[in-house]
């Protein structure tokens, strides 16, 4: 699986029709409309998510491997 920035996650859901709730530091908050979940994205940069989290955010929003 192709490691992905925080920041490209982040442009994934929100093409995807998430929006940006509220920013808690280096963590950004997403919603959706309709949806209880919320996505939790930490952007520190340029560095890559770890791979647990980058598995469970691409299920949530949903994005393909061949999106990234």
């Amino acid at each position: 699986m192709k490691a992905v920035s925080g920041k490209r996650q982040a442009q994934l859901a929100e093409a995807r029709g998430w929006r940006l709730a509220r920013i808690s530091g280096s963590h950004h908050v997403y919603v959706a409309e309709g949806r209880r979940e919320r996505l939790v994205i930490p952007i520190h940069g340029s560095r890559p998510l770890k791979i647990g989290l980058q598995r469970s955010l691409m299920k949530i929003v949903p994005v393909g491997e061949d999106e990234l």
